[in-house]
């Protein structure tokens, strides 16, 4: 299953496609009882794809078992022993894909001539995906991380391991000689070719970055290159070659400080907005001025969903049962105001007060 949404990945999965290209949406939980309930909604949502697919007179009879053949495709790849707490399915003749999301999804299908990426998209933005680069002088590990983990990545040919004759760190750190490890000019080159690789991939998937090491390496690779120069540093050795839990422990609190900021900074931008007059709240506003293009921050609480109906130009709290209710609203913002350039911000439950959930800066 797919996690991590790149920019060429999003623009991919946002070409049009023959019709149709189904997507569906079901929501999954991690832990019992709630997981019980996951394979019964999974079958019956598919069911409903496929329904869908017989009962639309604009898909002939070979195209829908062509798509129904990808449906099913996905189906066998869906691993509900690791879910998350959302599943994404697309299917579109002779391609299918599967995305498990770190935030819940309405339980839906859709069909259209390109996929609903939405979902996705606002996925991506509350799960404040970073890089982090761990160093040493015969080894730099990549991961990439997100929702409470972090994962090897193997992105831009990395890890990167020096291979040295008669090349000890071990030994060289239990006879005191690590400084001299990282002033030899082999292990600057070695550096060199790990800062280039990291600039690749961040103009590639810009992400904020972390790099762990020994001091002297975090310096020795802000002498070699640039990328470290903007990272946040993490005096933590042995990382380069640890495993993901070791890593994710060692960044934690740092990441628990700069969540503490970043809420801070959001809030008193805000404040600032209402003074100025380019503050806004309530959904009916919010979506206005993101179709506008006028969001240029927005600030969502990290549970905060909503149910409503279009009317007009406005939206309006649905009723139980509406057919015509929009149950992923605060999605479909949060991506128009990415795409409208705007920053994205997701903030703990209850920090935007009177706001109800959602609160944004405007550009005017």
């Amino acid at each position: 299953m797919e996690h991590a949404l790149s920019p060429a990945t999003l623009a991919e999965l946002r070409r049009p496609r023959p019709y149709p290209a189904v997507s569906v949406l079901t929501p999954t939980h991690r832990r019992e009882p709630e997981n019980g309930q996951d394979p019964v909604r999974l079958r019956n949502v598919v069911t409903e794809a496929r329904r869908r697919l017989e009962a639309d007179p604009a898909v002939t009879r070979e195209r829908r078992h062509e798509v129904v053949a990808e449906l099913d495709r996905a189906l066998a790849e869906v691993d509900l022993a690791h879910a998350e707490d959302g599943l994404v399915i697309f299917a579109a003749p002779g391609e299918h894909q599967v995305w498990s999301l770190a935030r819940a999804v309405p339980e839906r299908v859709v069909l259209s001539d390109t996929f609903l990426t939405r979902n996705l998209v606002a996925a991506q933005a509350a799960e404040r995906r970073f890089w982090v680069l761990s160093v040493s002088a015969d080894c730099v590990t990549l991961w990439s991380g997100g929702e409470g983990r972090v994962v090897q990545d193997r992105s831009g040919g990395f890890p990167l391991e020096r291979r040295q004759e008669n090349f000890d760190p071990e030994r060289q750190m239990r006879t005191g000689d690590l400084p001299s490890t990282f002033s030899d000019e082999d292990t600057r080159r070695f550096l060199r070719e790990a800062d280039t690789a990291m600039n690749a991939l961040l103009r590639e998937q810009p992400r904020p970055l972390y790099v762990t090491g020994e001091q002297a390496a975090l310096s020795l690779l802000d002498e070699a290159g640039s990328v470290a120069r903007s990272a946040v540093h993490v005096p933590h050795g042995g990382l380069a070659h640890a495993g993901p839990e070791a890593v994710w422990q060692a960044l934690r609190p740092v990441l628990e400080a700069e969540s503490r900021k970043d809420t801070a900074a959001v809030l008193a931008e805000l404040t600032s907005a209402r003074g100025r007059r380019t503050y806004a709240a309530g959904l009916d506003e919010l979506w206005q001025s993101a179709r506008e293009g006028r969001v240029r921050l927005l600030a969502v609480e990290e549970d905060f969903r909503a149910t409503v109906r279009e009317l007009g130009e406005h939206l309006m709290p649905a009723e139980p049962g509406d057919l015509d209710a929009r149950d992923d609203i605060v999605d479909e913002i949060v991506e128009q105001c990415l795409h409208t350039g705007a920053q994205v911000r997701f903030v703990p439950d209850g920090t935007l007060g009177d706001a109800d959930g959602m609160a944004a800066v405007l550009r005017y």
